[in-house]
């Protein structure tokens, strides 16, 4: 069984309370490691490290080049031990093989973007437009915020990890990062690998634990910027929290994702699409297609080929590296979503398919629920609220304008696709779309050089991209005088 230290101050320590529990692989339920839970003294000595560290010389002294040379350290030394990396992330988080190594893949990947992004920054940038000669040069200085806090969820630990941290390092500020209380295995390989490429100690610190951890972290008055990621209900928490002393806020939240499907779309494509839409990672991702809108016309066609290609996804146990999906990540969640597939029968939707529990043979130990769709209108709970598993509804539309109206109708606004061969009539429609990022005959696909947030209760801010690095700094007028004699200064004479 493994042991997962906190990793304070450059060095893996025990709790100071001496307090652990043990975490389960979801799809066989054993014990697979013993874990650390902070004390109030652990989280406050991590946030101390942090501060220290932000304002040492070994950190301060760490130009935007060096900083770019230990982002990529990490994404090579990530590389290395992939096998590491992947092996846990499946007992950890429930991850398919093929999921996991994406996910390892990714993370590497982002931190290398980052380290490009890091050296070409531009940390002090003349305003030609401002500037004046004989008068004043205009600049602005980008400065990191400082000590940060950030949360990160269960289902995506090391990539989630990685979209905190990489801006941190980059932006030049200090972290506590707190992993999900499930799934804390791969952040804390990541602080391994952290602590071996040579990132001053504090810099980073890694900690993990539940409800009661992150709001002391927040609350802490050393931080003064809160990074979350989760659902919207604790979302505005957080920002409730944060208001007191305004700290900077970086929140992406939930999602009820819109997923059109138009007349002309390439049928083939777009069921497939459709399909990996809400059922990578066993629906537990926030950005997930769940609503799905077929236009009429192509409506029965479409659906008989979805219900033939949904039968044919391998629901497999976690070992089996042909598997297309697997377990939810503990016993709680499945209960969730169970809980929301009796309501959504009760309510009278259609099942199209699935709508069970998976139990049989190799299943009973684990958490799996069989691929669901239900036929869905406006009227449904589902519609509006997020389930985060396998399930989805489908709802059928006459017209681009209708398609418009019902993908816009949430409190949410993470992300949302188009399926057309038209792409002057997708581009048209996605403008008219409240969603952050927006797919044209694709899905879930990011790009790190791009931002990744979401519009209305979807969150604040954004991750990724050089909008996600600015998200970690403060901007600075700085104005210098190019007008230094006294009689020049006729402004002065105001109160002479």
């Amino acid at each position: 069984m493994k042991e997962i230290k906190l990793f304070i101050n450059g060095e893996f320590v025990n709790s100071s309370s001496n307090k652990t529990y043990l975490t389960q692989n979801s799809g066989t339920g054993e014990d697979i490691a013993k874990v650390h839970l902070p004390s109030s003294k652990d989280i406050d000595n991590a946030v101390e490290a942090a501060d220290k560290a932000f304002y040492s010389e070994a950190w301060r002294g760490c130009d935007q080049n060096k900083r770019s040379e230990l982002l990529l350290a990490i994404s090579e030394k990530i590389l290395e031990r992939k096998k590491d990396f992947i092996d846990w992330e499946i007992k950890d988080s429930g991850s398919t093989v093929r999921k996991a190594k994406a996910d390892i893949h990714n993370t590497a990947s982002y931190f290398k973007v980052m380290s490009k992004v890091t050296k070409s920054f531009q940390f002090e940038r003349k305003d030609e437009n401002a500037s004046r000669p004989g008068f004043s040069e205009n600049f602005r200085l980008y400065s990191p915020v400082g000590v940060c806090a950030q949360i990160i969820p269960w289902n995506f630990p090391l990539v989630m990890a990685g979209w905190k941290i990489g801006p941190v390092l980059a932006s030049g500020c200090t972290t506590v990062l707190k992993s999900a209380q499930e799934t804390p295995i791969t952040a804390n390989l990541l602080a391994e690998v952290i602590k071996d490429v040579g990132i001053p100690a504090g810099v980073v610190n890694i900690i993990t634990g539940g409800a009661a951890e992150g709001e002391q972290l927040i609350s802490h008055a050393k931080v003064k910027k809160i990074a979350f990621t989760g659902s919207t209900e604790v979302g505005r928490k957080i920002m409730s929290k944060a208001a007191g002393t305004l700290k900077k806020l970086s929140l992406e939240l939930g999602g009820k994702s819109a997923n059109i499907v138009l007349n002309d779309a390439d049928l083939d494509i777009a069921v497939d699409g459709a399909l990996y839409a809400f059922l990578y990672h066993s629906g537990q991702a926030c950005d997930s297609g769940t609503r799905l809108l077929v236009q009429e016309k192509i409506y029965d066609s479409f659906i008989a080929k979805f219900v033939k290609r949904i039968s044919e996804i391998k629901v497999s146990t976690l070992e089996d590296a042909n598997a297309g999906m697997g377990p939810v990540i503990n016993k709680n969640q499945f209960d969730r979503i169970m809980g929301y597939i009796e309501k959504t029968k009760k309510e009278g939707a259609k099942v199209l398919y699935g709508a069970t529990q998976i139990k049989d043979g190799n299943f009973s130990k684990g958490n799996y629920i069989q691929p669901t769709a239900f036929e869905i209108t406006p009227d449904n709970t589902i519609w509006h609220e997020e389930i985060f598993g396998p399930v989805v509804g489908i709802t059928k539309f006459k017209t681009e304008d209708e398609a418009i109206r019902l993908a816009n109708n949430s409190i949410y606004g993470l992300a949302a696709a188009i399926w057309s061969t038209d792409e002057a009539k997708a581009k048209r429609l996605a403008f008219q779309l409240e969603a952050g990022t927006i797919w044209i005959n694709e899905y879930h696909l990011l790009n790190p050089g791009m931002p990744f947030g979401g519009f209305k209760q979807s969150g604040i801010g954004r991750e990724m991209g050089e909008e996600g690095m600015l998200a970690y700094l403060e901007v600075k007028h700085l104005w210098r005088s190019d007008c230094n004699k006294r009689e020049q200064k006729q402004w002065f004479d105001a109160i002479f």
